[in-house]
Parts: C-alpha cells; sequence; structure tokens
C-alpha cells in the first residue's frame, strides 16, 4: 500500500529556515503530482507547494519564500521553506495524487502521509 513519511519540521525562530521531506513508496504507477499542504489548529488546509511533471505551483503566502522540489530517483519530495513567519506555524503534510483537478486543493488529493509540525516563533 502507499506509505508517505514526512520528516525534517521542527522549532525555529522567526526568520529562520527548515527543510521538509517526504519519501513515497509502495506504488505501482506514478504520481503525477506531489506535494505539501499544511493546517493550523481551526483552519483548512491549505495547499502550500506542489510538484506535477516537473511544474510547481504555489500558494499564495509562500511564493518567494518555499521551495519544492523532487528527486525521482529517491520518489522524495523536498520542501526548502526559508523566511519563515510565526503564520507558518502548521502541520504539514505531504500528498499525492494521479490526476488532481486544482493542483492546490486538498480535496483533489489521494494520499497523505501522517504530517510534521513545523513551529515559528
Amino acid at each position: 500500500h502507499v506509505q508517505l513519511v514526512e520528516s525534517g519540521g521542527g522549532s525555529v525562530q522567526a526568520g529562520g529556515s527548515l527543510t521538509a521531506s517526504c519519501a513515497a513508496s509502495g506504488y505501482r504507477f506514478t504520481f503525477n503530482c506531489m506535494g505539501w499542504f499544511r493546517q493550523a489548529p481551526g483552519e483548512e488546509r491549505e495547499g502550500v507547494a506542489v510538484i506535477c511533471n516537473g511544474i510547481t505551483s504555489y500558494g499564495d503566502s509562500v511564493k518567494g519564500r518555499f521551495t519544492i522540489s523532487q528527486d525521482s530517483a529517491k520518489n522524495t519530495v523536498y520542501l526548502q521553506m526559508s523566511s519563515l513567519k510565526p503564520e507558518d506555524t502548521a502541520m504539514y503534510y505531504c500528498a499525492a495524487a494521479f490526476f488532481p483537478g486544482s493542483r492546490l486543493r486538498a480535496s483533489e488529493y489521494d494520499y497523505w502521509g501522517q504530517g510534521t509540525q513545523v513551529t515559528v516563533s
């Protein structure tokens, strides 16, 4: 069965940087899209960054600060986060989909990791 395992979250001061990783396994067919979503307490899950067949898309709140990349050989997706702000504090989830209609919409993704916490103070 498909597994997405995140790592690399943590706590950092405002202005700092973190890199999260997501390792995928257990699938027969290559996902067209993989990406990162986040959810803060009491908030809806929002799209942060996705990569679909090499093309990246970012949520407006992270453009210019976050970078998503993919190592296909390692089946791993990375999220480099810089200039972090307290409002970036959330649980960050890795997700994968074959044919999402809207790339940054959480409901379009079929597979999810357990999440990694990012806290910015």
